[in-house]
């Protein structure tokens, strides 16, 4: 098959162009995703890393043809190792992409699924509760451990969205300890049950909102600068800059710098630089907010 050759042709070319000097080699790709990559590149340099080894694997899922025109369904698997100072670590993203082959060449290849958040949930309306539980003993570890085992999958015991990034850092800051209160007002508080939840569990905007609030039960405190983020700490994205925020992160790890590396949902990623500059939903307009959680 002319068509699947290509392909791996073109996933071979993809590991290979992250670890040369070029900026753009390919022209199959969406001008948002050369520039994200063009950006991912130049913050590198910035930061005194590279990307010493990278190897890209491909699962196809769905195959549908119409006419000359075949559209590919597959899960890409990128791995960075990446040498910062004396110091090295592994990146990965998991990306649902979609290539697109006419008469048998790749003309085509995009990501499937934003970044951005779609649910337009109403989380305005969200409803605050009394202050920290002071029972309560946040266990970073474990919440760490949680983010590492599920950053590339679905916990069978939560329901699963295919914009999962809130939905993934509540299960591990829950994970780290953290008492659900609310129950079962969905505007009401952070908690899940069965199959209902609060907009603050699976919705960014909501969680943003109730994590921002001196009153939240998580004890959450939000903090001027990344740097002062610890593994088992939050991120929120406002990708547009128009107060509607976006994206959830979870801190897991932190570079040779200091500076946090996140596990994330949606585009499933270990280990991402925080500042997300390597995403298509990113713009100059991006706004963030760093929650720290105390121990």
């Amino acid at each position: 098959m002319k068509w699947l050759s290509e392909l791996k042709s073109h996933l071979k070319k993809t590991g290979e162009f992250w670890v040369d000097k070029a900026y753009d080699r390919y022209h199959v790709i969406t001008d948002a995703e050369r520039g994200a990559i063009i950006r991912k590149k130049q913050q590198l340099q910035e930061r005194k890393a590279e990307i010493v080894k990278s190897i890209v694997n491909g699962r196809l899922t769905g195959i549908h043809k119409f006419k000359d025109e075949k559209k590919v369904n597959y899960i890409s698997h990128l791995k960075w190792l990446i040498k910062q100072k004396n110091h090295f670590y592994v990146e990965e993203h998991l990306e649902e992409r979609q290539a697109i082959f006419e008469d048998g060449k790749l003309i085509m290849d995009r990501i499937k699924v934003s970044e951005a958040s779609n649910n337009e949930a109403d989380s305005k309306s969200m409803t605050m509760l009394a202050k920290r539980d002071k029972g309560f003993k946040y266990n970073r570890l474990r919440a760490v451990k949680y983010a590492d085992q599920w950053w590339n999958s679905f916990n069978p015991e939560f329901q699963g969205f295919d914009v999962d990034c809130t939905n993934y850092v509540s299960q591990c800051i829950y994970a780290g300890g953290a008492p659900m209160k609310g129950k079962y007002n969905k505007t009401s508080g952070w908690w899940y049950e069965g199959k209902s939840w609060s907009y603050s569990w699976t919705v960014a905007n909501a969680l943003r909102l109730y994590l921002n609030q001196s009153n939240n039960h998580l004890g959450a405190v939000a903090v001027e600068k990344p740097e002062q983020l610890v593994p088992g700490d939050v991120i929120c994205y406002d990708f547009e800059g128009d107060g509607k925020w976006d994206h959830t992160t979870f801190v897991t790890e932190k570079d040779a710098y200091g500076m946090p590396l996140v596990n994330a949902h949606t585009t499933n990623s270990r280990h991402r630089y925080w500042s997300y500059e390597d995403s298509t939903a990113w713009t100059s307009n991006i706004r963030y907010n760093f929650f720290h959680f105390p121990d």
